[in-house]
C-alpha cells in the first residue's frame, strides 16, 4: 500500500465515522479543502476518500458539482424497518422451533452485557445494538441475509443516533431486553415477540420517524 492509498483509508475511515455518528449531520455540505484541513492532511487522500464514499451513497454532489451528506428520508427508514421486521420475527420463531432457546438466549444475553457497557456513547451503543440484532438473525445460517443485514448496519447506526434516544430510554430497553433473554430461556415465546416488535422495531421505527421532517 502507498502512502497515498494509506492516507486514503485513514481519511476515508475517519469521515465515515462523522458521517455514522452525525458529526456531519445529513444534508450538510462539505468541501474537499475544509475536510482535509481538519483531517491535517493533502487534498489528494481526501478526494480518493470523497469518490469511495460517494459510490458507497454516503455523499452525494448535485448538478452544481456541490458536495453533501446524504439526507435520512422516511423511505429509508420504512425500508429498513419493514425488512428488520421480516428478518428477525422469523428468526426469533426459528430459534423456538429448532429448539435452541438456551443456546441463544446465552449468545443475545453477550450482545446485551456489550450494550450495556456502551450505554453512555450513542455510535458504540448503536453499533452494540445492531449486533445484538445480528445475532438473532444468525439463526437462519445463511451468509447472503448476513450481508444484506451488514450492509444496512452503517445507516441504522446512523438512523438510530438520529433518533436522539435519551438516557431514560436507554435504561428502559435494558430492562426489556434482559426480560427478552429470559423469555427466550423460559420458552415464552409470545412474549419474546411481543418484547422484539414493541421495544425494538415498532418503537425504533416511530422514534427514527418523529425526527425526519416532511
Amino acid at each position: 500500500m502507498d502512502n497515498h492509498q494509506s492516507l486514503s483509508e485513514m481519511a476515508y475511515d475517519n469521515i465515515k465515522r462523522k458521517i455514522l455518528n452525525l458529526t456531519y449531520a445529513p444534508g450538510s455540505f462539505l468541501t474537499e479543502a475544509k475536510l482535509a484541513e481538519e483531517l491535517k492532511t493533502s487534498r489528494m487522500p481526501v478526494r480518493m476518500a470523497v469518490h469511495r464514499l460517494q459510490i458507497e451513497g454516503w455523499i452525494v454532489a448535485d448538478f452544481r458539482k456541490k458536495m453533501r451528506v446524504k439526507e435520512i428520508t422516511r423511505q429509508d427508514v420504512l425500508e429498513i424497518f419493514q425488512l428488520r421486521s421480516l428478518l428477525e420475527e422469523n428468526a426469533l420463531k426459528m430459534i423456538f422451533d429448532q429448539e435452541k432457546t438456551w443456546e441463544y438466549a446465552h449468545r443475545i444475553e453477550e450482545k446485551v452485557v456489550r450494550m450495556k457497557a456502551a450505554q453512555r456513547d450513542p455510535y458504540e451503543w448503536e453499533r452494540a445494538d445492531t449486533e445484538m440484532h445480528m445475532e438473532i438473525v444468525s439463526i437462519y445460517g445463511n451468509e447472503r441475509i448476513n450481508r444484506i443485514y451488514r450492509g444496512n448496519q452503517d445507516e441504522l447506526i446512523r438512523i438510530g443516533i438520529n433518533a436522539q434516544k435519551e438516557t431514560g430510554y436507554v435504561r428502559e430497553v435494558l430492562e426489556a431486553l434482559y426480560q427478552f433473554v429470559e423469555a427466550i430461556r423460559e420458552e415464552r415465546f409470545l412474549e419474546a415477540l411481543d418484547i422484539l416488535r414493541r421495544d425494538h422495531l415498532e418503537a425504533g421505527r416511530e422514534m427514527a420517524l418523529s425526527k425526519i421532517m416532511g
